[in-house]
């Protein structure tokens, strides 16, 4: 088994907590490499991250929910995990673990995002 069949997954979205919208957007922006649409509503604003290749995610303001304890979300940077994590600091974020294999799982560097949250970058490869 390599790397995570996303056809499989059962987890099918993630709310990812946020203090700065805009500071937050550039950060997944940038690092994942995707599109980040702003959704706005009489009084809420949040993004909802390009997800047309598989599994989603939204960017929501809400700065008492960021943790560095709770379930680590794992972002698919596959083919582009050195471009992704070069990219980190650059944009705010922290790197906590380097890139490492974690068995025939592929490899992950963990960081912290631009907003403080704890997550996992993944690639089949290490590139």
């Amino acid at each position: 088994m390599t790397g995570f069949n996303s056809e499989k997954n059962r987890i099918v979205g993630v709310d990812i907590p946020v203090v700065d919208l805009e500071r937050a957007n550039r950060f997944y922006g940038g690092v994942l490499g995707i599109e980040c649409h702003v959704i706005e509503m009489e009084n809420f604003s949040f993004t909802v991250l390009d997800h047309h290749d598989g599994n989603g995610g939204t960017l929501i303001p809400h700065a008492d929910l960021i943790t560095q304890k709770g379930p680590l979300v794992y972002h698919n940077c596959n083919g582009r995990l050195a471009e992704a994590m070069g990219l980190v600091e650059d944009l705010g974020g922290l790197i906590v673990e380097p890139v490492h294999q974690i068995d025939e799982h592929g490899f992950r560097g963990i960081i912290l995002d631009s907003e403080g949250n704890k997550c996992v970058l993944h690639s089949d490869n290490d590139d």
